[in-house]
């Protein structure tokens, strides 16, 4: 017999605990079940790894779209706290809004493909 150890945080380990206990198991078996379970279907493990990697590239994206955004609304903010014409001020807008369309449309093809996989 072989036994294999892994590190986690608190968080991730509460995580298995919970799961554990719904499922009427020790965190070691459950930990074993889940894993041998996902080495003997490699496909759809590979899968669920590309879908999560789309997700966090995604979410840095629209972090750092996000950060941008945020600059670019603290100067019209700042111009027009001091008096000043903000002509861009509509450009800005129009991005807030293209962010916030984006980030939907992320979410409905996140929430569309966990229907479809779920």
């Amino acid at each position: 017999m072989r036994q294999p150890s892994c590190r986690m945080n608190d968080d991730e380990y509460q995580l298995l605990a919970r799961a554990a206990a719904v499922c009427h198991m020790s965190v070691a078996s459950f930990l074993a079940h889940a894993a041998l379970k996902a080495a003997h279907d490699l496909d759809r493990t590979a899968a669920e790894i590309a879908a999560q990697r789309e997700v966090h590239n995604e979410l840095f994206a629209v972090r750092r779209h996000l950060g941008h955004i945020g600059n670019n609304v603290n100067q019209v903010a700042k111009a027009a706290n001091s008096g000043a014409d903000v002509p861009y001020a509509e450009a800005v807008l129009g991005a807030v809004q293209r962010a916030t369309q984006r980030v939907d449309a992320f979410i409905q093809h996140y929430l569309d493909t966990e229907r479809r996989t779920g």
